[in-house]
């Protein structure tokens, strides 16, 4: 169900940029009254999905209020979706329903849906499993904007790896043979280097940026 639900918004961004200028951005709204849960579904999407920008809304009020009619998808959270389902059904072609259910069974008939109870780290490497899909299939998406490298060392592209990976940092120290210590000094310095704070953030881009293959973590 996640993986035919983004792999359809994947598609439509494709035929919205192919339309358009690509100096033109699709813009998603993301409409849930949690903003937390909202905030990191924002950054999670733009970092996997740089082509997309995202505007958040708490309410559909919020949302009516400010030209609904120009975002490309709406990800929407399931009970602001029961409690305007006229308008998102009318509308379910570029409707995504933001749910907590795993199963297939309990996803709200006629829309495409996506579980955000999983891990973070799942979330990310299923959306980055799908980026790399659509363009090894040619799905005709838009160039990307280029991701800044940062000059790393040997050892800390090692350490990386290690984290992404799953390794806990005694383990990443017996791995390559250095101190404890050591390892968390390289882990802080990667950190700011790439200006990350999460583990799902430093995954994502050892994955876009080639360090690390998807498969691997």
């Amino acid at each position: 169900m996640f993986y035919f639900a983004v792999t359809w918004i994947w598609y439509n961004f494709a035929l919205c940029m192919d339309a358009t200028d690509y100096h033109h951005r699709p813009t998603v709204a993301i409409i849930d009254a949690c903003t937390p849960a909202a905030l990191g579904m924002k950054a999670l999407l733009q970092e996997v999905v740089p082509i997309m920008e995202a505007d958040t809304f708490g309410s559909f009020a919020e949302l009516a209020a400010n030209r609904p009619e120009h975002y490309y998808h709406y990800f929407v959270s399931l009970n602001i979706m029961l409690e305007n389902r006229g308008y998102f059904m009318e509308h379910r072609h570029k409707t995504i329903v933001l749910t907590l259910a795993t199963s297939a069974e309990s996803q709200p008939a006629g829309f495409h849906s996506i579980c955000t109870s999983v891990p973070e780290r799942q979330l990310a490497k299923s959306l980055m499993a799908l980026e790399q899909s659509a363009h090894a299939h040619g799905h005709n998406l838009p160039p990307m904007p280029q991701r800044t490298r940062c000059t790393l060392s040997d050892r800390e592209v090692e350490v990386m790896a290690l984290i992404v990976r799953g390794l806990i940092n005694k383990e990443i120290a017996d791995r390559l043979n250095i101190g404890l210590a050591t390892v968390i000094t390289h882990r802080r310095n990667i950190m700011e280097k790439l200006g990350v704070k999460s583990v799902s953030a430093l995954t994502i881009y050892a994955v876009m940026n080639g360090y690390v293959d998807i498969d691997n973590i």
